[in-house]
């Protein structure tokens, strides 16, 4: 599992996947998230724009899990 570590309240959920290299670009990123490829805490996420706040756990089909810390 990877860890990624904010400065700030929150990150949107497509700038962690390019933050962590799931993603290459804000496109890549959304094709991912609308595609249902990714799931916070355990649960499908289809917005790009949703907030990924410390300790919660993001997974993407075929990179693996990136924990917000």
């Amino acid at each position: 599992m990877e860890e990624i570590k904010i400065k700030d309240e929150y990150i949107k959920l497509g700038q962690l996947l390019k933050l962590a290299g799931a993603a290459d670009s804000g496109v890549h990123a959304k094709i991912l998230i609308v595609n249902g490829e990714v799931s916070v805490n355990g649960e499908v996420e289809t917005r790009r724009g949703k907030k990924i706040h410390s300790q919660d756990i993001v997974s993407v089909a075929g990179y693996g899990e990136i924990k917000v810390i």
